[in-house]
């Protein structure tokens, strides 16, 4: 997802300023695609150059109300359905866990719920949105509620792992593997006997 199709998206449901836009941003959109004014405003002076929107109408105080163009609403179409979503193949969370056993068990721990502590109060965000929004018929807000059913899924999904995850790093063989990841480093440990050690290791497997 884009900044542009999430504004070309705005303003194929309905014509809106750029303070509508911002006004629709964060209720709707900013739990997946913050933007803040500048780049909102910056983005319809782009649009508007490449054609893919137009000043539909101007009001008091310079006012402009924006409007999707025959070519915006062609683009907006392609990338819906022809363009493969990208993702985000990096997480800093989940690349902690692989060196966790550089760190005690406890502290391994106090992480992982803290993770949990995190994910449930995400949960209780996204819930209290989900029961004071003003849920109606229109194209946001139909789907805008598929798209928060997401969100309440996977941060009851991220809870639940981290307090499992939680009880494994303080399990048996858990303790062990942590245990030789910091001998290895304690003062005055020959570097050599660390190698040997993986070496050993190896050859057992």
């Amino acid at each position: 997802m884009s900044l542009k199709h999430a504004v070309l998206g705005l303003l194929a449901d309905s014509p809106a300023s750029g303070y509508d836009l911002m006004k629709l941003f964060n209720a709707s959109l900013s739990n997946v695609w913050p933007a803040t004014q500048s780049q909102v405003y910056g983005e319809l002076t782009k649009l508007t150059t490449a054609g893919l929107a137009e000043v539909a109408a101007h009001g008091p105080r310079g006012r402009k109300e924006y409007a999707i163009t025959d070519d915006g609403l062609a683009e907006l179409r392609h990338w819906l359905v022809e363009v493969e979503p990208t993702g985000h193949p990096r997480h800093d969370g989940l690349l902690r866990i692989f060196f966790l056993g550089l760190v005690t068990p406890l502290e391994a721990q106090t992480y992982l719920l803290h993770q949990a502590e995190r994910a449930a109060r995400a949960h209780a965000e996204l819930e209290h949105l989900d029961e004071t929004a003003q849920w109606d018929e229109d194209m946001i807000s139909v789907h805008g509620r598929i798209a928060l059913e997401y969100g309440l899924r996977m941060s009851a999904f991220q809870e639940e792992w981290a307090r499992w995850a939680a009880e494994e790093v303080t399990g048996a063989k858990a303790r062990r593997a942590s245990e030789l990841a910091r001998r290895r480093h304690e003062p005055g440990r020959p570097q050599d006997e660390s190698g040997q050690e993986r070496a050993g290791r190896t050859a057992g497997d």
